[in-house]
């Protein structure tokens, strides 16, 4: 195998593996079975200054459609997918009066997906889409927040 063919390997392989990175999603995991880290996630939910509107069992609702999309249904195997959605008066207040084309990203969400006992959860990164944006920095105190609630759910 030539050197040209072995450096092309590895830089594809890098590129891999960045493609798997998404800075615009907060990503952790734990293993444990997502029962209980859903459990732990509403919990932290209800110690935080966010209420939590709607809770969404997504996998049970995919499921129904397996015999439909045969070979394309669940490809990567996950075996619950679960979404919070929530939401603070006060910031939607606060975003309202600084960038109202900001309430798009009200309310917010995190999703919680598990393959082989391991829970991942996952938040659009809000500060991500705020940029340039008046409400930037209240965007960046929302991200921390719910940032905290996940790590203490993951507990």
């Amino acid at each position: 195998m030539n050197k040209f063919f072995r450096l092309s390997i590895l830089l594809l392989l890098a590129h891999a593996t960045a493609w798997a990175e998404t800075p615009a999603v907060f990503e952790a995991s734990v293993d444990k079975p997502i029962g209980e880290v859903y459990i732990n996630m509403v919990a932290s939910m209800d110690e935080s200054p966010f209420f939590l509107i709607k809770e969404l069992n997504i996998g049970r609702n995919l499921s129904s459609f397996a015999d439909k999309w045969g070979d394309d249904y669940n490809q990567n195997k996950l075996s619950a997918i679960r979404s919070l959605v929530f939401c603070n008066g006060k910031y939607a207040n606060a975003v309202s009066n600084l960038d109202p084309a900001m309430l798009a990203m009200c309310p917010l969400h995190l999703s919680l997906i598990e393959k082989d006992g391991r829970t991942t959860a996952l938040f659009v990164r809000p500060t991500v889409i705020a940029q340039g944006s008046p409400a930037y920095d209240l965007f960046v105190e929302i991200e921390q927040e719910v940032i905290a609630i996940i790590e203490r759910g993951l507990q």
